[in-house]
């Protein structure tokens, strides 16, 4: 990875790839859907397929705080007991369509210009994980870009409003968003490690969201 720039990639790539026990080196099983809760732009967890010839899916699942890291070609965890039955799992992951999906939403500045539709939810690789920003399809079909995550985001059922820090991040290819995320994050949360209170400057402070839990799901089972 370069150096001060964040690894990222398309929750869509996930799909498919194995989940390895790093304790016995085997693996357990594979991603089937990218769990993401759109509410509090967070990545929550996967269902999970069998492995081999007779693959269908499983009944476990895997929670976020459970993975080791994410790259590339695997999903590294570190042991099987990573896994647990969805009845044990957090209540998002029990029944991933129990909530409306991010995916379709209208983006639009706080500024009012529309910049398009959500697309696809942004990751970071690595041990510690998590949605970073999202790929929004231009309005008029003209390629896609890409836009950070903010704490000052507001969502409803429709739209995803896009607050005026954000926009000069907005980048129309994933490894130039990677150093985008990079400073947008420098930038936006404070040596505490918390994000910079924007309330008195930022015009999208006081919006509801009108989604508590809207889910953002890949894979076959959607």
């Amino acid at each position: 990875m370069t150096p001060g720039r964040e690894s990222v990639l398309r929750a869509t790539s996930l799909v498919g790839l194995p989940v390895v026990s790093i304790a016995t080196g085997e693996d357990i099983a594979e991603i089937r859907d990218v769990i993401y809760d759109a509410g509090s732009h967070a990545l929550v967890g996967f269902t999970l397929n069998k492995r081999g010839f007779l693959a269908g899916r499983l009944k476990d699942t895997l929670g976020t705080d459970q993975v080791a890291a994410i790259g590339n070609d695997a999903v590294m965890v570190s042991t099987d007991a990573a896994v647990s039955e969805a009845a044990d799992a957090a209540e998002v992951l029990e029944r991933p369509k129990d909530s409306a999906q991010v995916i379709g939403n209208r983006v639009v500045s706080t500024g009012g210009d529309e910049l398009g539709e959500v697309v696809g939810v942004i990751l970071t690789t690595g041990q510690q994980p998590s949605a970073v920003g999202y790929e929004v399809a231009r309005v008029g079909g003209e390629g896609s870009v890409f836009v950070p995550i903010s704490a000052q985001m507001s969502l409803s059922n429709e739209n995803l409003i896009l607050p005026a820090e954000s926009t000069e991040f907005i980048r129309d290819d994933l490894a130039g968003f990677g150093a985008a995320v990079t400073e947008f994050r420098n930038r936006t949360i404070g040596s505490d490690g918390r994000t910079a209170d924007r309330s008195d400057t930022n015009p999208t402070s006081g919006l509801a969201a009108d989604v508590d839990q809207d889910e953002y799901q890949t894979g076959a089972d959607r």
